[in-house]
């Protein structure tokens, strides 16, 4: 499985009032629960999780992109959730530059393989600078959906 398959428009939050890195795992937590009506993990259990992630060391990877990522045992199947903010806030980076691109990935806690292998994926199509400048542009989250797959099936 890719991340091109797992983006969806349904998670994909554009330019959300988000003043700290606290409040935007928050609404990416809540992106990641949304859409399963009692199934799965809780938006609180999610935020748990990417929370812990973040204490083991910062996920910002530099030029204002993160990747945070955790892993739950009862979820059935990987998800991805995008979060791009009007304006950035401090996650920590490497670079020490505020992030506005979020891209977080929550996988079944078995699915170590998956989880290394999705996460690989997203930093190679995160590394490469037109495509987070082209994320940058995305005027919706239809426009934003269409460029992560189409930039992620080629990757």
């Amino acid at each position: 499985m890719g991340i091109a398959e797992l983006i969806t428009a349904e998670r994909i939050a554009l330019e959300p009032e988000c003043s700290s890195q606290k409040r935007a795992l928050e609404t990416l937590a809540e992106l990641l629960a949304a859409g399963d009506e009692g199934n799965g993990p809780g938006s609180g259990a999610i935020f748990e999780a990417l929370s812990a992630r973040e204490k083991l060391g910062s996920t910002g990877l530099g030029h204002g992109v993160a990747i945070p990522h955790g892993r739950l045992a009862d979820l059935e199947a990987p998800r991805v959730a995008v979060l791009r903010l009007e304006s950035g806030v401090d996650f920590d980076a490497m670079d020490h530059e505020p992030v506005d691109i979020l891209i977080a990935l929550l996988v079944p806690e078995a699915a170590t393989s998956e989880h290394l292998d999705l996460l690989a994926q997203l930093a190679r199509g995160l590394s490469q600078p037109d495509t987070i400048a082209a994320l940058r542009r995305a005027g919706n989250a239809a426009s934003l959906e269409q460029e992560l797959v189409r930039r992620f099936r080629e990757a």
